[in-house]
This record gives C-alpha cells, sequence and structure tokens, in this order.
C-alpha cells in the first residue's frame, strides 16, 4: 500500500512538472501576445517610439519562448498554433498598423493596400512555415521570418526618431518601397541562415565570444543605428547570397559558349 501511494505522489509530481514545463514557453508567447496587443493600442494613441519599441520588446518574448520550448522539451502542437497566433499580432498587424499610420496615412487607398499587403504576406509566411516545419532545414529559413520584417520596420522607427529624421515628401516613398520589399521577401523563396548550425567548440568558440562583445558594445553604444543596422543587414543577407550563388552559375554557362564560338572560329 505504501508503495501504491509513493508510486502514485511521484506520478502526480511528474505530470505537474510536466505541465509547468509546457506552461514556462506559453507564458513567454502571452507576454508576445501582450506586446503586440499594447503596440497596437500606442499605435492609436500617436505614441509611434513606444510602439515600435514594445515591437522590439516582443521578439525578445518571441526567441525565449522557442529557447525555453526547446530546452525544456516542452514542444507542442499547441504550442506552435499559440505562437503564431501571438506572432500575426505582433508582428504582422501591429507593424502593419504603425506602417501606416507613421507614414502610409496620406496615401489613401493605396497605403492600405500596402499596409494589409504586409499583414498578409506575414500571415502566410507563418502558415507556410507550420505547414513545413517537419520538414524544413534547420540551418535555414525559407523566406524571411516575419519576426525579422517587424524589426526592420520597428527599428527603421526608432532610427528616425532619434537620429535620421526621415523628410516628410520622402518618408512616404521610402517606406512604400521598404513594406512592399518586405511583404515579397517574407512570401520568397530565398533562404535565409537561421545561424543554429553555429558550434562553439574547439578554437572558434574565443572568435564567436570577441565578435559577440564587440556586437554588444556596439549596440550599447548606438542602439538606434545599430539595431537598424543588423536587421536591415540580415534582410539584404538572403538576397546576397542568392546573387552571389548565382554568380559562377552564370559565369559557367558564358564560358562553354566562348569556348564553343572560338572552336567555330579556328575551324572556319
Amino acid at each position: 500500500m505504501k508503495t501504491t501511494g509513493l508510486r502514485e505522489s511521484f506520478g502526480r509530481d511528474g505530470k505537474r512538472r510536466k505541465a509547468a514545463m509546457h506552461l514556462i514557453p506559453n507564458l513567454f508567447t502571452t507576454g508576445n501576445l501582450f506586446c503586440g496587443v499594447f503596440s497596437i493600442l500606442s499605435v492609436f494613441k500617436g505614441d509611434y517610439l513606444i510602439a515600435a519599441i514594445t515591437i522590439l520588446v516582443a521578439m525578445i518574448f518571441d526567441v525565449l519562448d522557442g529557447k525555453s520550448a526547446r530546452l525544456t522539451n516542452s514542444t507542442s502542437h499547441f504550442g506552435l498554433e499559440y505562437d503564431s497566433l501571438s506572432d500575426v499580432v505582433s508582428f504582422g498587424v501591429a507593424p502593419g498598423l504603425l506602417i501606416y499610420s507613421w507614414a502610409l496615412s496620406g496615401q489613401g487607398t493605396f497605403g492600405i493596400a500596402v499596409m494589409f499587403a504586409y499583414v498578409a504576406m506575414g500571415a502566410v509566411r507563418l502558415a507556410r512555415f507550420n505547414s513545413t516545419v517537419a520538414v524544413a532545414d534547420g540551418k535555414y529559413f525559407t523566406g524571411l521570418a516575419i519576426p525579422a520584417a517587424a524589426g526592420v520596420v520597428a527599428s527603421l522607427v526608432v532610427f528616425d526618431h532619434y537620429s535620421m529624421k526621415i523628410a516628410a515628401d520622402v518618408k512616404p516613398l521610402l517606406v512604400l518601397v521598404m513594406t512592399l520589399a518586405l511583404s515579397f521577401l517574407m512570401v520568397s523563396t530565398i533562404k535565409y541562415r537561421s545561424f543554429k548550425d553555429m558550434k562553439f567548440s574547439g578554437d572558434r568558440h574565443i572568435t564567436y565570444l570577441v565578435w559577440g562583445i564587440l556586437a554588444v558594445m556596439l549596440v550599447a553604444a548606438w542602439p538606434q543605428v545599430m539595431l537598424f543596422a543588423i536587421f536591415a543587414g540580415y534582410a539584404l543577407l538572403g538576397p546576397a547570397e542568392r546573387l552571389v550563388g548565382f554568380l559562377p552559375k552564370m559565369a559557367g554557362k558564358r564560358s562553354p559558349s566562348k569556348t564553343e564560338q572560338s572552336v567555330k572560329e579556328s575551324n572556319s
């Protein structure tokens, strides 16, 4: 009887621990969702800087959500769906409303269409990710991740508030081009590095540590500049790597044709 009681108590404790492990990532996801809703409310009040910063904070919760789920081995289908729904709000609707109210409200129906394109493409990007997560390559993302796209939008608002001060006649055109480009990159087939394959063993961990310290120092010294540089640089990294990959192929196609032409000329 005592043995049976001990087993039942250990079994209950195990279930409680397992439930607690599943609760931790979902709490981070809830924090992500709260930041998204708070950002939307800030846009309605005209506090664009607060709205942008809140989106950046939501990204921290999103990272902690995934990391905690993997560390506690508590990934689940419910967590995946909850995370995606929260991402639609925090990194889709909130940045979309921020884009429109901050720069595109004077563009009429076209501004609304561009804003909707960003939100819709972000939702499509999340749906595609969820449908292919079981067979996806862990080293790369297909298309720009929606948190990264939202990071470009939010960091641009912060950068403009503190440093750049974009001219009123230039801002709508710049934001239109940027928003359409981000919308395309999210649903494109361009590969983006996930940096999950980075190995910190051996002599390389010293190099990574040095670069990490330098990056933290730069962000701490000029956060409004460096955050935009990091997010914009990552958004451009995928197209740049694809272009670099195309160049050798194009050179390989051209070189045989030149060789064949020289052979024909010598025969003639």
